[in-house]
């Protein structure tokens, strides 16, 4: 049976998504094409009509999810730029982010598979990172803090996610939420 392009487009999609929030929740590698066409009730088999590999699911993943995080965490330069900013370092530093990461960013989550994936897959990675940290050095005013802002987000977040307890997660997050806090301030 032959399906529309539409179809086609759809089912890609949410292979697309559900892959992308197993692969955050259990690690990419691990994760086996049946189990992720299982979870939008495909067979294996209809995999390779969507995607040659799944080296190339993992290389449209990263730059799908980095992508999304773009348009969520860019802003305009100015003070306008900074408030939504901070809004948005606040949602990405806080507890339900930790302890969610199928629904949150894919850096912290699939950081260490992405380094270790081909270079097409950290060039386009890196394409996306970079896109971000122009906007960032636009509102803030200054590139290398916002390279600064960049590790400490998705370091803290990583920190957290290690965190046993609850109040050690917290701890961490509020530490990097006043630092990020202080170092958006206004110049002036």
């Amino acid at each position: 049976m032959r399906y529309s392009a539409e179809h086609k487009a759809e089912t890609r999609e949410r292979l697309l998504a559900s892959s992308g929030a197993i692969a955050k929740q259990q690690g990419f590698a691990v994760t086996g094409v049946d189990a992720m066409m299982k979870t939008i009730g495909l067979t294996g088999a209809a995999f390779y009509s969507h995607f040659p590999s799944k080296d190339a699911l993992f290389a449209e993943l990263v730059e799908r999810e980095l992508r999304n995080s773009l348009a969520r965490l860019g802003g305009e330069p100015g003070e306008a730029g900074r408030d939504k900013l901070r809004r948005c370092l606040a949602a990405y530093l806080n507890l339900a982010h930790v302890e969610q990461p199928d629904k949150g960013c894919v850096l912290p989550a699939l950081g260490a598979e992405i380094a270790r994936a081909d270079e097409s897959v950290r060039q386009r990675t890196e394409q996306q990172i970079l896109q971000l940290h122009t906007t960032w050095a636009e509102i803030i005013g200054d590139a290398q803090q916002a390279w600064t802002l960049l590790a400490q987000c998705l370091g803290s977040l990583l920190l957290a996610r290690m965190m046993a307890s609850q109040e050690s997660r917290q701890q961490v997050l509020g530490a990097s939420l006043d630092m990020l806090e202080h170092t958006l301030q206004p110049v002036g």
